[in-house]
């Protein structure tokens, strides 16, 4: 039997960890063939996770230039996708999120007729600004998808409230699960000189929406909470970009319990999460990694697509606000019960076999055997 040709795309690394389940239940799957491949943006730490998932890529479009706008890196990603749909031939592409790569990939497909299956569909803030440039990206995708993998019930609602027909639209959970069940399952100490006397706190904050004065008020919350506080320890992986690194090294660069690190790859970012007491961050991937570990997360949105953890009671929303922030963290560090309540270990984002049910999704859609919808 001939295989299906499946394009599978990456490019940023919560892409490919989402992905890398996926990719890994396709190639076991004997009925397709997945072709990898990667927009070259964080190159590096993609290519950890594909070792780590044991996972070759196949093709690197290699897109990055310096100082590029999202217009320039929309035109390569285009540009040099088309060539290559037209060299592989897929029978279907499948894209993950709603990076700017997604939306591109998925228009790229349309116009030369090939099925999209998007991954983790359906996500909504209905603000089309909020997150920029996200939500418009996943929107686009939204309408010239042929197959939606929705991780929520939520998020198959969103969808056919658009009017996406329900046949086309499947509830599978979200893969960050299986990928977060498969490495945290493993031995993985905190690999970075913290008194373990002290607790941790874990922070990630590097959105769009937070440069400027939002990244000033949260470095303010941060310097606070590490001088009122001295029996936590916190660590911060600190995106490259210069109005993050720069901004939060000149803030917090010399407080002595606060460890300023590169971007963490995937195994010790799971591993400081399971090692935190509370996780702080803007990271829509830490939002639903998290809740699975058991550990509270602030997030530092005022919107957020991923409104089930708030809902479940194991994420709180405060924004950018200095005040809120504090008050947040200082309630969990000191109120024991909230703490417990907001620490149970419920994820509403799946079981882990999500990657099985968008397999057998696109094996119904491209062969034409019978699988579960919405």
């Amino acid at each position: 039997m001939k295989k299906s040709r499946i394009m599978c795309l990456v490019g940023t690394r919560p892409e490919c960890v989402k992905m890398a389940p996926v990719i890994r239940e396709l190639k076991n799957s004997g009925w397709a063939d997945p072709i990898v491949v990667s927009t070259g943006q964080h190159r590096d730490l993609v290519r950890q996770i594909m070792d780590l998932f044991e996972i070759i890529i196949d093709h690197d479009l290699d897109v990055m230039t310096p100082n590029q706008s999202l217009a320039s890196l929309s035109a390569r990603i285009f540009e040099r996708l088309d060539a290559l749909l037209l060299a592989e031939k897929p029978d279907m592409i499948i894209i993950q999120g709603d990076t700017t790569s997604v939306m591109i990939s998925s228009l790229a497909a349309f116009y030369r007729n090939i099925a999209v299956g998007h991954v983790e569909a359906g996500l909504r803030t209905n603000n089309i600004k909020r997150p920029f440039p996200e939500e418009l990206n996943r929107v686009v995708a939204g309408v010239v998808s042929d197959l939606h993998f929705s991780p929520t019930q939520r998020a198959v609602e969103n969808l056919l409230s658009e009017k996406k027909p329900k046949d086309n639209v499947y509830l599978t959970g979200n893969t960050v699960i299986d990928a977060l069940h498969d490495v945290a399952s493993r031995d993985l100490p905190v690999n970075y000189p913290i008194d373990k006397k002290r607790k941790l706190i874990l922070v990630t904050a590097h959105r769009r929406e937070n440069f400027g004065e939002p990244i000033l008020e949260i470095c303010k919350a941060l310097k606070s909470l590490h001088d009122k506080f001295d029996g936590f320890e916190f660590v911060y992986p600190v995106h490259p970009n210069p109005n993050i690194h720069d901004v939060v090294h000149a803030k917090l660069g010399n407080l002595d319990r606060f460890h300023l690190i590169p971007p963490a790859d995937y195994t010790d970012l799971v591993g400081l999460i399971k090692n935190s007491f509370i996780v702080i961050t803007d990271s829509g991937g830490i939002q639903e990694e998290a809740p699975g570990l058991a550990k509270p997360v602030v997030v530092l949105r005022e919107e957020t697509e991923r409104p089930e953890a708030v809902e479940e009671g194991v994420a709180s929303l405060v924004g950018a606000n200095s005040d809120r922030i504090i008050a947040e963290v200082e309630r969990l560090i000191t109120d024991s019960s909230y703490y417990a309540s907001m620490s149970t270990g419920a994820s509403p984002y799946g079981d882990g076999k999500a990657a099985q049910r968008i397999a057998e999704a696109c094996r119904t859609f491209l062969l034409g055997s019978k699988t579960n919808r919405a």
